[in-house]
């Protein structure tokens, strides 16, 4: 309860440009963003962030076994599919995934990117982004594709993720 407890009077403010930046793997490319997670808000119960899906490109299926997760759309179009069930998401679309529920994200367009913001509770995606990508300049180019650690699966389990598998 102590980092809880050291968020009493404490108050944070991100700009965008403000905060770290993560190139992400394939199959989703593009980048993650944490904005508000325990390192600058001192409470571990939430973090929040953007991430961005290249066109064509997806966040594979996956669940959380002990958090839950609520996702915007913020730019961009595309599919998420929760438990099976494909549903279109265009800015302000607004999802909920439970404990245990399977979900995809899908960039579908040629030349546009999905931006997606995710509120995560307990926190810990914002560790996920860090420990499978690369420290990210903004500006910058983005790099071509790469490959996720060999060992992904097994650093998802250990961060919480069910349901995924190498592909």
């Amino acid at each position: 309860m102590t980092e809880q407890l050291n968020a009493r009077g404490h108050g944070v403010v991100m700009q965008p440009g403000d905060g770290p930046t993560f190139w992400q793997p394939v199959p989703a490319n593009g980048h993650a963003e944490p904005k508000l997670f325990p390192g600058n808000t001192n409470f571990d119960g939430v973090s929040l962030g953007y991430q961005t899906i290249a066109p064509q490109s997806r966040v594979r299926e996956h669940s959380h076994g002990e958090q839950i997760e609520m996702l915007v759309c913020f730019r961009g179009q595309g599919r998420i599919v929760l438990d099976g069930v494909s549903h279109d998401v265009v800015p302000g679309t607004t999802c909920f995934a439970g404990y245990d529920v399977k979900h995809e994200i899908i960039n579908e367009s040629d030349d546009d990117d999905l931006v997606m913001m995710w509120v995560i509770t307990p926190a810990g995606l914002e560790e996920f982004f860090e420990t499978i990508g690369q420290t990210r300049t903004r500006g910058d180019a983005a790099p071509e594709p790469f490959a996720r650690p060999e060992s992904v699966v097994a650093i998802e389990r250990d961060m919480g993720m069910n349901d995924t598998t190498a592909n």
